[in-house]
């Protein structure tokens, strides 16, 4: 028990490493590392050598990697981010917003056949940004339509989504994803996938503030630094967020899912990055532990926010 009489246990956050960021290690190694470092899960980027669900001989890789997580004792989510893994030339194409949207949704909804039989806790995607070609009405309908197929999918095997807001979009931020939520018919399957650096990126509410507001539909975590305004995943500690408050409000919510470091452009350090990153949450966290112990305040009480830095 804690000074405040909170159980430890119950009340530690479970910190995992996204895959993308392991982008020069094969998946194994990566899941090795990620684990012997102390982390409790794996953001797992399917993508043309972590687990490609195109690649032959999908079911058996498949097994190897439910085995493997489970001897490594890590848990997991599905992100679905890779680069050029449907076109060797665009960026992320195609979306749910492109002419033809076709392998988008059959990636989707192979990487929520994945997500079942890995037992993902959540599988994670985006819209996409809006071709030029394309207005709005019409990328919106686009959309809706490719969600609705990909809910479809994930509510016959019982698989959780988290939409992820992503700056430059079509669903940049948190007031987009419940506007898509509300025309989807605020499916039960569909949740929201936090990106805590896209918060201070663009969000008009403070960090915290923002784990709150999704607090009801929140079912995965990414953690990163950012700047306001501009959309650059930093390490801890280079951009502008104060962690432990936002840590604190996790812990305040409830939430027991992964809050998973995501740092795409740092493969070149990985594991250097990675242990120096699991180093700041676990200060981070411990920093709030301690001024509740020490004021006598539970973990996760609401402070004023004029008592906080700048989020």
């Amino acid at each position: 028990m804690t000074a405040a009489g909170t159980d430890t246990a119950a009340d530690e956050l479970r910190f995992g490493y996204g895959t993308n960021g392991f982008a020069n290690h094969r998946l194994d190694d990566a899941l090795a590392v990620i684990a012997d470092l102390g982390y409790a899960g794996v953001a797992l980027t399917l993508d043309h050598d972590h687990l490609d669900p195109f690649a032959p001989g999908l079911a058996g890789r498949v097994d190897a990697v439910a085995r493997r997580l489970a001897e490594l004792g890590l848990g997991l989510v599905i992100e679905t981010g890779a680069r050029f893994l449907l076109d060797p030339w665009h960026k992320h194409a195609p979306t749910l917003l492109h002419d033809d949207p076709a392998l988008r949704i059959e990636f989707l909804r192979r990487a929520v056949a994945i997500g079942a039989d890995l037992g993902a806790e959540a599988v994670s995607f985006w819209a996409g940004v809006r071709p030029g070609t394309v207005s709005p009405a019409v990328a919106w309908d686009r959309l809706v339509a490719g969600c609705a197929s990909v809910i479809e999918a994930a509510e016959a095997v019982g698989v959780t989504l988290g939409f992820e807001p992503e700056p430059g979009m079509l669903v940049a931020d948190i007031a987009d994803w419940r506007r898509l939520h509300a025309a989807l018919g605020s499916p039960a399957r569909l949740g929201i996938t936090l990106d805590i650096g896209h918060c201070r990126c663009l969000e008009p509410q403070s960090v915290p503030n923002c784990v709150r507001d999704v607090a009801a539909h929140l079912v995965n975590v990414q953690i990163d630094d950012m700047r306001r305004g501009v959309h650059e995943h930093l390490e801890f500690g280079s951009g502008e967020i104060d962690f432990p408050p936002v840590l604190a409000a996790l812990r305040e919510i409830g939430y027991r899912g992964l809050v998973a470091v995501e740092l795409p452009r740092h493969s070149h350090a990985a594991p250097a990055v990675a242990a120096r990153s699991l180093d700041f949450l676990r200060t981070a966290a411990s920093r709030h532990a301690l001024c509740s112990a020490s004021t006598g305040a539970p973990p996760g009480v609401r402070y004023p926010d004029n008592d906080r830095r700048v989020e």
